[in-house]
């Protein structure tokens, strides 16, 4: 399994050799550092965590640096999970060379918040008629009990907070590796705002 965190930087278009125009989305992928091994015969599941990013120390608590102790102060910590063991040693470094061009790599981020919206942007519901004696409610949800019902059921599509959520987007294609600068470049669109933490797994 491939795997790297990366900060997304700039959505963007590419020119392939016959001429075609590719949207691409810019990946600022780490370089990664591995902080620490999971077995399943000692914690019940095999994983890596890594660090990625820099932070002041005086922003990391005791207990943290103690974990990181002698291997920098990282923004983030995150863990990836495997199905067998890796042969990664704590301290070891994954930048933007463990992909190729043509993988087909799995994007995790978390959605632009949108803050409170309808049922029409966040459903897609389509509304009322203006017609038939109707007059404002073009926008509105209609009917919510139903029928013989004298309750709203649960998992009502209702108007509510949008966005915000763990997004994953699957099958996007390495288009483009820069080992010098550690970016990578992934055909078509990345869940998430310019900057934010994204999961690259292959």
């Amino acid at each position: 399994m491939k795997f790297i965190l990366a900060k997304k930087d700039k959505t963007t278009q590419i020119f392939a050799e016959n001429g075609e125009v590719i949207p691409v989305t810019v990946l600022e992928a780490g370089p990664v550092t591995v902080t620490q091994i999971k077995e399943k015969t000692k914690d019940g599941y095999n994983a890596v965590q890594v660090g990625f990013g820099e932070k002041r120390e005086n922003l990391i608590s005791k207990p943290e640096r103690g974990h990181m102790k002698g291997l920098g102060n990282f923004a983030y910590l995150k863990e990836f999970r495997l199905t067998k063991d890796t042969e990664l040693k704590v301290g070891d470094k994954i930048d933007a060379s463990v992909f190729a061009l043509g993988d087909k790599v799995d994007v995790s981020s978390i959605s632009k918040g949108k803050g409170f919206q309808g049922v029409v942007k966040r459903h897609g519901f389509h509304g009322g008629p203006r017609t038939h004696g109707q007059k404002h409610s073009e926008r509105e949800a209609g009917s919510i009990g139903g029928g013989l019902r004298n309750r709203v059921p649960k998992g009502m599509r209702m108007a509510g907070r949008m966005g915000g959520d763990r997004v994953t987007t699957r099958h996007l294609e390495v288009v483009q590796i820069d080992q010098a600068n550690n970016t990578i470049l992934v055909k078509g669109a990345v869940p998430g705002k310019r900057g934010a933490l994204v999961e690259v797994r292959g």
